[in-house]
């Protein structure tokens, strides 16, 4: 079994389970307080019974199998005397591995397995981070805190009322990734009455808002058209794994797709002008162009206003795709809700002219000194602007 299977069936078999990405704060590279994991407020029920009250320390002593390999003894604790309010895990012995700037960008993930013992796991790639948001159905927006049960509705009750509206609508078990992210956005938009000035004031808000709202559809629709299918036994554990199979990858596929349909919304609300999927060098296809693929090739057409956007949910292996992907642009804009990456990985990107796109939410995942080099969405959308004046 590979470790992401491990920590999948970690998180679900536990009684509570943690997730996060691995921040600068969290190594000790911001030159803050000591490293040790730091853990949201929200968190405290994965180690105290009860919240931790200002102007008091506590902590608990808890043995951690890693990797599922080896054990530390380590202490969950909350500061709350002096200017302090916070949580954090320390105390892991020498040599300990997943503490380096390395690691950041990294999936942490928490198992509570009793109150004195727990799992954890720390997820590197790509691939094993979306598959294990896949198996968990979550998005990377719902790190840093607890992991919801999948019995659990987090969405309002008439945001979830227009999604059950919705299904009932449908003639296929499930629609296009299209038509879901747009229906989702519809639904969050009308059950939250948000303006078309509220989108384009505030993108970076609205986004992240628009993906949670099509996570929440999608699991909405799962529980839906599985519920028959989980009543029953399978015939055999090759039924169970075909379907389980068949389950994942369309988690994976519609979550591939879901961020580049919503940045297309933004793009069009925000009035540029752009194109998608365009054939430029080596059959190569960016996810987005701007102005277009004409002005591409006019040859005559200033190369400043040239500007490229990819879009990757998580970037620490796949940003180098898009190198090649428009050789008259020389900067590649990418757009990814990674939550931190290692200033290795920073200074690489740097070097060959890749500029990071994220959420404003997001900034303060990367280090201090890398954050000017990286834009929020309202500014990349200003940038593109003034390309088109």
């Amino acid at each position: 079994m590979s470790i992401v299977e491990k920590a999948i069936q970690s998180a679900q078999e536990s009684e509570i389970a943690f997730s996060k990405f691995i921040k600068p704060n969290d190594t000790g590279a911001t030159g803050g307080h000591q490293a040790g994991f730091h853990l949201h407020k929200s968190s405290w029920p994965l180690f105290f019974d009860a919240e931790g009250e200002k102007g008091t320390n506590k902590d608990h002593f808890a043995t951690i199998k890693w990797q599922d390999d080896f054990e530390t003894t380590s202490r969950f604790i909350y500061y709350g005397r002096g200017t302090r309010n916070e949580y954090r895990l320390t105390r892991f012995g020498k040599n300990f591995p997943y503490l380096t700037d390395d690691n950041v960008g990294d999936l942490l993930i928490i198992s509570k397995k009793s109150i004195d013992y727990y799992e954890a796991f720390v997820l590197s790639s790509d691939d094993d981070i979306e598959d294990f948001f896949a198996a968990l159905n979550i998005s990377s927006t719902e790190t840093n805190g607890i992991i919801p049960k999948q019995s659990e509705q987090t969405a309002e009750d008439n945001l979830i009322t227009c999604f059950l509206k919705y299904i009932k609508t449908l003639t296929v078990d499930f629609p296009p990734t299209l038509e879901i992210a747009s229906s989702s956005r519809k639904c969050y938009i009308n059950a939250y009455d948000v303006t078309i000035n509220q989108i384009k004031s505030n993108p970076d808000r609205e986004i992240l808002k628009w993906l949670e709202a099509e996570y929440d559809l999608f699991k909405t629709l799962e529980n839906d058209r599985y519920a028959e299918l989980i009543k029953n036994p399978f015939p055999s554990v090759e039924d169970l794994v075909v379907s389980a199979n068949t389950i994942l990858n369309r988690r994976k596929s519609r979550a591939g797709k879901s961020l580049e349909h919503h940045l297309e919304e933004i793009f069009r609300i925000s009035e540029l002008i752009f194109q998608t999927q365009v054939v430029t060098e080596n059959n190569k296809k960016p996810d987005f162009l701007f102005p277009n693929i004409e002005a591409y090739h006019d040859s005559t057409f200033d190369e400043k206003k040239l500007v490229l956007l990819a879009s990757k949910t998580t970037c620490k292996d796949r940003w180098r795709q898009i190198l090649n992907e428009a050789d008259r642009i020389r900067t590649k804009h990418l757009f990814t809700l990674q939550q931190g990456i290692s200033k290795n990985q920073l200074e690489e990107m740097k070097k060959y002219n890749v500029q990071l796109v994220v959420p404003k939410a997001y900034l303060s995942s990367f280090p201090q000194e890398y954050r000017s080099d990286i834009l929020i969405l309202e500014h990349f959308l200003n940038f593109v602007r003034g390309t088109q004046k």
